[in-house]
């Protein structure tokens, strides 16, 4: 399944207190090292269902899992998971969620996906190559304004305004098609560079967001998956930088706190909330980052559903 174990995995695991009779979702499939995980602690009536919007996870999966009678494959954005629980009949009666976000491994190590400013090759970055806009047409149409919000707002960009000015100044003279194009650009506008950081690292983590609406996602997926769980159930989501995991915070916090406006008080029992915080922020150890050195900016949460 991989030569290391995924990022975070035995604390995943903990937070799902997974059951071997259980019914569990990894909503993230990957390249699988998750949801091995599971299915080690699952019993001959344990259920998984794992899901992934690249058609290379679910050709992976199908290839690990699907001799396994226990397993349930499905080739969606997580977005869509409610929908096709309920086509199954189980919608509200999983009793472990697992979202792990962001890129994976394998996406970012293939020139030919477009991910990364390492390898030279295409300026795709779409999570299905078979859906949507690549992001050297999206990168083509942008209007400048626009491009500097993405850059600021899903790159954390403080160069953002020089680079988006950069980007449509060389798109003017040809076509930015390829990553190591668009890396030389982003290296030449930036004035000041982060000690350990390449240069190109906040922009195409922006890009990566915004072809792939990773925000819009995350913020869609979230209530189905509170819905989709049974009473007692876990959710665990597994964030690598702050806009995911300021948005995953909000959410169980406000759940959990519960729907009694702030002017009008009322007693415990008359406040519905929906969730329980189950511990803090989780992190990766020194040993694990050691390891896996994309553990370092690994966030996990982990909430129980009540009702």
């Amino acid at each position: 399944m991989g030569e290391h174990r995924p990022v975070l995995c035995d604390a995943a695991l903990e937070g799902l207190a997974v059951r071997p009779d259980g019914l569990y979702v990894d909503a993230t499939y990957g390249r699988g090292g998750h949801a091995a995980a599971i299915l080690e602690r699952l019993g001959p009536e344990g259920r998984l269902w794992v899901l992934d919007r690249d058609p290379e996870a679910v050709a992976a999966a199908r290839e690990q899992l699907g001799g396994d009678a226990r397993v349930t494959i499905v080739a969606d954005s997580f977005a869509h998971l409610g929908k096709h629980l309920r086509a199954a009949g189980l919608h509200g009666a999983v009793d472990g969620i697992l979202l792990d976000l962001g890129v994976s491994s394998p996406q970012l190590d293939r020139a030919e996906r477009g991910f990364s400013f390492r390898h030279d090759g295409p300026l795709d970055m779409r999570m299905d190559p078979d859906q949507g806009e690549d992001a050297a047409s999206w990168l083509a149409g942008v209007e400048e304004k626009e491009l500097v919000r993405v850059l600021r707002d899903y790159g954390e960009e403080r160069f953002a305004r020089r680079i988006a000015r950069a980007i449509v100044a060389a798109r003017a003279e040809e076509p930015i098609a390829t990553t190591g194009r668009l890396a030389t650009i982003v290296a030449g506008a930036v004035p000041r560079r982060e000690p350990g950081r390449d240069p190109a690292t906040r922009t195409f983590q922006a890009l990566r967001i915004a072809v792939n609406d990773e925000l819009g996602e995350l913020e869609r997926v979230l209530p189905v998956a509170l819905e989709a769980l049974a009473r007692g159930g876990r959710l665990a989501v597994i964030s690598f930088h702050s806009l995911e995991d300021r948005r995953v915070k909000r959410f169980m916090r406000d759940e959990a706190r519960g729907d009694a406006p702030p002017d009008m008080p009322l007693r415990e029992d008359q406040i519905r909330r929906r969730l329980t915080l189950v511990g803090g922020a989780r992190r990766a150890g020194e040993s694990e980052v050691a390891e896996n050195p994309r553990a370092r900016s690994a966030v996990l949460r982990v909430a129980e559903r009540r009702d």
